[in-house]
């Protein structure tokens, strides 16, 4: 079939000769091509989840998916061959047509692509485009044509533009999700900076007028409340990183029954009632390579937020995976299991889906709701699992399940 155009009869085919690292489908736009086939598979431009419009050196078009029917309200029997600029009326923030003042097909030579832009159709939709450029080379040995290409696009001139659509629904909920971050963080750290402003302009004013047990206290509230303000710029921090896949993960030789001994004992020096506290450890547990510093994060969230929300003795198990039940996570490989669990009301079935989402909060309790999200975030960067449940005597039950992952020596 190599060298027949499948868009007369029959859906249209995009090559998969050169995807771009992230999946994007403007690393596509060398590898729009007659039907091919490369090992014995191909990919169907309906089958992709973003509009995808390709026109020929006149602009006529010569794909429309079925993405980009339902982003424009065009139906792909009608978009076919006609005049994208005629049928795709894309204009810009201040109502200018963008094949105007773009002019894609006469425009400069050098160009290869438009970074994704938002641009409006005639009926007000607003989408998200990205354009590229397939370009006839411009080396003195020219590359095969392709059927319908003219003979002029072998010297730099456009063979074909490579349209992709996206609806702005995505990046209207993503300002949506930065404004509540926005606005919680300025909640949040609202209520220590203003104690911290106080307390010290207080002393600062009156300093000869208070006690020394006073100025301790003072002095103690500041801390605290510092403690608070570094505490939530940690978490923003983690937030940050686990969204942008850049969370680093430093293995050592950790053992999780200590880190949770170690916790525990803080809590318990800081004036919780050590009978707050249950620890249970299986026998003969994997050795396991994990970040030190993460699983105290992890552990510290999780028995912080049990105290919290939850009632009762709090108890903590460490147990391998096949005493768990959960082996069959990673077949042959070894692994731990922790969990913790609380008396308290527990966590109602319709909120599972939820209580691990940013800015999740229980009503009755504060916090920026980012605890739970970077716990999950810091399970799953060592290759771990997390699940929420009932407790077997009633209450919520938090359990991670971790591999091992032994370091490769070499």
């Amino acid at each position: 079939m190599r060298g027949e155009w499948a868009l007369d009869h029959g859906p249209a085919v995009l090559l998969p000769d050169a995807p771009s690292p992230g999946g994007s489908l403007t690393g596509l736009a060398g590898a729009i091509a007659p039907v091919s086939v490369m090992g014995g598979s191909v990919v169907c431009a309906d089958e992709l989840s973003d509009g995808l419009v390709i026109t020929d050196h006149a602009g006529r078009v010569l794909v429309f998916n079925r993405a980009a029917s339902r982003l424009t309200g065009i139906p792909a029997r009608t978009a076919i061959g006609a005049d994208a600029r005629q049928i795709l009326g894309l204009r810009d923030t201040d109502g200018r047509c963008w094949w105007t003042s773009a002019n894609p097909y006469h425009g400069l030579s050098i160009r290869t692509r438009h970074p994704e832009m938002s641009l409006y159709l005639r009926d007000g939709t607003e989408l998200l485009v990205t354009v590229s450029y397939v370009r006839g080379p411009r080396a003195s040995a020219p590359a095969p044509a392709l059927p319908g290409d003219p003979a002029h696009s072998r010297g730099g001139q456009v063979r074909r533009l490579v349209i992709t659509l996206r609806g702005a629904e995505q990046r209207a909920r993503l300002e949506r999700t930065r404004a509540d971050l926005v606005s919680t963080v300025a909640h949040e750290l609202r209520s220590p900076l203003t104690s911290v402003k106080g307390f010290t302009a207080t002393l600062l004013a009156k300093w000869g007028r208070f006690t020394d047990d006073q100025k301790r206290v003072m002095l103690e509230t500041v801390n605290a409340d510092a403690d608070r303000v570094t505490r939530l710029i940690t978490e923003l921090l983690d937030v940050s990183r686990i969204e942008s896949g850049r969370m680093e993960v430093h293995r050592q030789l950790v053992s999780v029954p200590e880190r949770v001994e170690k916790i525990v004992a803080g809590r318990v020096a800081a004036g919780d009632p050590a009978g707050r506290y249950r620890v249970v450890t299986a026998d003969r547990l994997p050795e396991t390579w994990l970040d030190a510093d993460k699983v105290d994060q992890i552990l510290g969230n999780l028995i912080e937020n049990a105290v919290r929300h939850g009632a009762g003795t709090v108890t903590i198990v460490v147990e391998p995976l096949e005493t768990a039940g959960a082996r069959a996570i990673w077949p042959g490989c070894e692994g731990i299991a922790v969990s913790v669990r609380d008396e308290g009301d527990g966590v109602a079935p319709e909120l599972v889906p939820r209580i691990f989402r940013q800015f999740w909060r229980a009503k009755r309790r504060g916090g920026a709701g980012l605890g739970l999200y970077i716990v999950k975030g810091l399970v799953e960067a060592h290759g771990g699992t997390i699940t929420v449940q009932r407790a077997p005597g009633g209450g919520a039950e938090f359990r991670f399940t971790m591999p091992a992952s032994l370091p490769e020596f070499g």
